[in-house]
């Protein structure tokens, strides 16, 4: 499920060496191997890398079928979240207990956060997906949709290969080319992999040592904050002025308790903090402080829903009780979400694509068409709004 952002600073290969998207696939396979051999690699780890190479038909089913992040937070973190999922995830603490405290020393990350995302990203490395790897990253470039996110992948795993961390043959993980037990691209591998268990190899599909301690690194480089919280469950008071709430705005932790924000349990975060109110399913149902660090979870994945749920996952691993879910209003159903996006976009709102999903932009035209209407502002769609609309 993860989809990250890369940094372009990064890629292997010049853009200006970049074969176009599209066209016959062989064709294709051809020009990425010149491109391969203009950047020094020679002909037989290039032909060994891309023998075999196919096209995978199931590779775009899976990448135009995330119909899950329709879901809305309740549901989705319901689904997502189970009692023995948490009792195994506090096993695992246990199990891993060294490894645990030589990335809370070495990074600062809290262990429930890695945890969280063991958890949803390969249910604790039990099932780290069955695509062939090379051949997901192949045909994701060939698609034309985002080449410039996959592309550089295909390089990042052939520098893999040439340096007996991954078989292009062999190795297998999720449709959009992650690998291991934390599901990392290949390129994030290359920056960021380490070899915790001291076996000389990188080996995020079979170590959990190496997986956990390459992802904390990982977390770390995204600009983590030891020390720091990343996700407080709050109550707020009525009348508060929701135009405040959503991830694009920020106020101190200080600003937000003299408008009556409080901690449901325990304290809020040091005064001088920014943190952002979440109304994930408006101002009827649960609400959420969100700290710096917890910006850092949209350079593992850019879905909100799947983002605040992995936060609030990994509290409840840490020992923090259950969300009050409130009584939220009724929401849209996914062919509402796009009705209701095309209504915004004829407003001339930008909300994106049009997919049905309630991302950030969306978010953000609700809450400007809900002030503009007297409504209470919270960004959460629903049926009323759509009909005034």
């Amino acid at each position: 499920m993860r989809l990250l952002p890369l940094a372009l600073a990064a890629l292997l290969i010049p853009a200006t060496a970049f074969a176009q998207c599209g066209g016959g696939f062989s064709g294709f396979v051809q020009s990425l191997k010149q491109e391969a051999m203009n950047a020094g690699y020679d002909v037989s780890t290039v032909n060994g890398f891309f023998k075999g190479a196919r096209q995978d038909p199931k590779v775009l089913r899976a990448d135009r079928a995330q119909g899950v992040f329709q879901k809305p937070f309740i549901e989705f973190s319901r689904r997502l979240i189970s009692q023995s999922r948490i009792d195994r995830g506090r096993s695992m603490a246990q199990k891993y207990d060294s490894t645990f405290r030589r990335i809370e020393t070495t990074y600062g990350i809290n262990r429930g956060v890695l945890l969280a995302f063991w958890a949803f990203e390969t249910d604790y490395g039990s099932f780290q997906g069955d695509f062939n790897t090379r051949n997901a990253l192949i045909t994701l470039a060939h698609d034309c949709r985002r080449p410039e996110l996959f592309r550089p992948q295909i390089f990042a795993a052939l520098e893999l290969y040439s340096r007996g961390n991954l078989d292009p043959n062999r190795t297998t993980g999720a449709w959009a080319g992650e690998i291991g037990m934390v599901q990392m691209l290949p390129q994030d591998i290359l920056d960021n992999g380490v070899d915790a268990d001291g076996d000389g190899h990188v080996s995020l599909k079979t170590s959990a040592p190496d997986a956990l301690m390459s992802g904390a690194k990982m977390l770390s480089h995204l600009g983590w904050t030891a020390g720091e919280p990343w996700l407080q469950e709050v109550t707020i008071p009525t009348g508060l002025d929701l135009t405040k709430s959503g991830t694009g705005s920020k106020l101190s932790v200080q600003e937000w308790q003299g408008m009556g924000v409080r901690a449901k349990d325990g304290s809020l975060g040091a005064r001088g903090l920014q943190a952002s109110l979440l109304l994930p399913q408006g101002h009827k149902g649960p609400a959420f402080l969100a700290y710096p660090n917890f910006d850092v979870y949209f350079e593992w994945n850019q879905s909100f829903t799947y983002v605040l749920t992995a936060a609030y996952f990994a509290n409840r691993l840490e020992g923090s009780s259950v969300y009050r879910a409130g009584n939220p209003d009724q929401g849209l159903s996914g062919a509402q979400m796009k009705q209701l996006q095309q209504k915004l976009q004829s407003l001339g709102h930008d909300v994106g694509k049009v997919d049905g999903i309630l991302g950030a932009k969306t978010r953000a035209a609700i809450q400007r068409e809900q002030q503009r209407l007297g409504l209470p502002a919270d960004a959460w769609p629903t049926p009323a709004l759509l009909k005034r609309l």
